[in-house]
């Protein structure tokens, strides 16, 4: 399999429901040296999931990175978008309770290295 892009396409975000299928990217994320991104299906809802820890020890989640992905998921959590138990970092990222496969996907591209989809898929509101 490809190395996911940077950014990464929505489309191209694995959907990891299966155990099989969740250890098979997680296994090519860390053989890549990648950050591991995925979604999976839970009943009516997705969750999304990002580990940098498959990145290797050399990689490190920048301060700013961190800062937006950490505000966004606030944002989403007040916004009733997300579960309040989902995690923001600092290395592993988890989003519960989305409400359809579309905005997990989303939200998978966003968090995989790149500020500018993340802005757009948790727009700060005034």
């Amino acid at each position: 399999m490809e190395p996911l892009p940077t950014p990464c396409p929505a489309e191209q975000v694995p959907d990891a429901t299966a155990v099989d299928a969740f250890n098979a990217a997680y296994r090519q994320a860390k053989h890549q040296c990648a950050v591991f991104v995925a979604i999976e299906n839970q009943g009516r809802r997705w969750t999304v999931k990002a580990d940098a820890l498959t990145a290797g020890p050399g990689h490190t989640v920048a301060d700013d990175a961190y800062d937006a992905i950490r505000a966004a998921v606030i944002r989403l959590i007040r916004a009733r978008e997300i579960r309040s138990d989902s995690s923001a970092g600092p290395v592993y990222f988890v989003l519960y309770d989305v409400e359809t496969e579309h905005r997990a996907r989303e939200l998978a591209a966003a968090l995989y290295g790149d500020l500018a989809p993340l802005t757009r898929a948790a727009p700060q509101t005034s």
